[in-house]
């Protein structure tokens, strides 16, 4: 979900800036109920191994160059179900950032976009989370049905926002127009994949309840909100 240097150039770019301080704005709302809800010392700890892991997707992982961008394998909806929306977030932001000053600096340009483009639909799937998810429900027991919607709404709100800033920045021209389909069906085979991930990590999850230390995974996790 890169977007490649040279799609949206010059004052352009400034859009890019204004929505990512929208997300970083709704983000200290969900890090104000972190903390709130745990304090300050687990939502660090989750917020390091979510960024931590997500540098390993972006680097380790394997992700191809497809149309206007990349198809990479981020587990959005992975890192939300562990550690919660808050640690996600701070996990997506830090990883991405750590990954362009390391290894790709001429990424750090696109930089607003990029944060623009994982968090704004990791915060819609945190708010569908919640509504198809019951209370009663703690989310190591959700089903695969459950798992692919989350996962539909995050990489499909990725491959939207890949698709709008090409279109932004170079129009809707033939070529260009092309070029974003390709990237959105290619993108969309990570929605099969990705919820059988999560059952798995959940299913692993699962076996350790009760064994690991609160302070590194999200409370729901492993507890319903109403018994």
């Amino acid at each position: 979900m890169h977007m490649e240097p040279g799609i949206v150039e010059g004052s352009k770019i400034l859009l890019s800036h204004a929505t990512a301080a929208t997300a970083l704005v709704l983000g200290v709302s969900h890090v104000r109920d972190a903390i709130r809800q745990a304090g300050v010392l687990p939502l660090a700890i989750r917020s390091m191994v979510a960024s931590v892991l997500v540098f390993l997707f972006f680097e380790v992982f394997p992700h191809v160059a497809v149309g206007i961008s990349e198809v990479h394998l981020i587990l959005g909806t992975t890192l939300l179900l562990l550690f919660g929306v808050a640690p996600a977030a701070i996990g997506l932001m830090l990883g991405l950032l750590s990954q362009g000053l390391l290894f790709a600096p001429a990424d750090l340009p696109q930089y607003g976009m990029n944060v623009t483009t994982l968090l704004l639909p990791l915060f819609a799937t945190h708010a569908i989370a919640q509504r198809i998810i019951p209370a009663n429900t703690a989310y190591v027991d959700i089903g695969y049905a459950q798992a692919f919607k989350l996962s539909l709404a995050y990489q499909g709100g990725i491959v939207l926002w890949v698709g709008f800033w090409a279109i932004y920045g170079n129009g809707i021209g033939a070529e260009n127009m092309a070029q974003v389909t390709t990237f959105g069906l290619a993108y969309m085979t990570v929605v099969l994949i990705e919820p059988l991930i999560d059952l798995a990590v959940l299913a692993g999850a699962r076996m350790f309840r009760g064994r690991l230390a609160s302070s590194l995974l999200h409370h729901r996790l492993h507890a319903p909100l109403a018994e």
